[in-house]
Formats: structure tokens, C-alpha cells, sequence
């Protein structure tokens, strides 16, 4: 059995840029940055930071371009692919890639407003059109409240 499965959760280093394949489907290329914080051999603690490829085609791409911005968190499920070409002076170039299938749009980083949605995700909101990904863990979008009804829900009156 084989895998080839990648999660990261980090914050875009860019904007994302969204493309268009001659084929008309459309692909968008993020930046994303991780951090790693450990002790080196003195007990020094370090923290180093990695940059990752993540590519996204059609609807999902669409949507990354749409909704995410620089700096902001996400959490990208996918696969890694290495693509290599031959460079006009004849050199063999290899980029390492992760291939999204899914990604799930964090809130803003830091230069923001701390833990409010970004300008987009509230405009999605008021309009109704809340984007996947984006929702707390009782499936609410962010501002909504859950309205729980006042009297107590008797059983006999559920008509199943």
C-alpha cells in the first residue's frame, strides 16, 4: 500500500495568482510558510521557517484566489508531485508541489484586525454565501449565533 497525503497549516507568504490552462481550467499558486521551533545540541531554541508550493485547479482554485490573502491561515490537504522541464539553456529544473484537494481558509494573520473574518469572508457572510471552510464547529458561519428555542421540545410533539 502506498500514500501520498500532505496537511500543513501555516499562513500565505503572498497573495494567492490565479491562472487559466489552455484547456480554460482555471489553477492558482500559493505560497504557504510553516514554522518549526526546536532545541539544537546547546539547548538553544531555534525556529525556522519552510515555504511550500500548493497548487490548486479549478473551483477550489477559483476560491482560494477569491478569498485568501497574504498572511492569512490556511489548511491545505493535498499530495506532493515534482514537476521537472528543461530550461531554454538546456538545464533540468525539478519543483516539488502540493496538489490540493482541499483547503480550508483560516482567519487573517497578523496586520489585521486580530481574530475577525477578513473583508471577504463578511461580505460572504451578509450576503448569505458563506465559503467551504468556513464555519466554527457547530457549522455556524462566524458572526452568526445559533438561536436555541426558549421552551423545552417535547418529544411527543416531533410528527416522526
Amino acid at each position: 500500500m502506498y500514500l501520498n497525503k500532505v496537511y500543513l497549516i501555516g499562513n500565505l507568504t503572498r497573495d494567492p495568482e490565479l491562472k487559466a490552462l489552455p484547456s480554460g481550467t482555471k489553477v492558482a499558486n500559493l505560497s504557504v510558510a510553516t514554522n518549526r521551533k526546536y532545541k539544537d545540541k546547546e539547548g538553544v531554541l531555534k525556529d525556522t521557517t519552510e515555504f511550500h508550493n500548493v497548487v490548486a485547479f479549478a473551483k477550489l482554485g477559483e476560491l482560494s484566489a477569491q478569498y485568501l490573502k497574504k498572511g492569512q491561515q490556511a489548511l491545505v490537504e493535498g499530495r506532493l508531485q515534482t514537476r521537472s522541464w528543461e530550461t531554454p539553456n538546456g538545464e533540468k529544473r525539478y519543483r516539488t508541489e502540493i496538489i490540493a484537494d482541499n483547503i480550508q481558509f483560516g482567519w487573517k494573520g497578523p496586520g489585521s484586525a486580530g481574530s475577525s473574518p477578513s473583508n471577504a469572508t463578511k461580505a460572504a457572510v451578509s450576503e448569505g454565501a458563506v465559503p467551504e471552510g468556513i464555519s466554527d464547529e457547530k457549522g455556524a458561519a462566524p458572526g452568526e449565533a445559533i438561536e436555541y428555542p426558549k421552551e423545552e421540545i417535547n418529544p411527543d410533539d416531533i410528527p416522526f
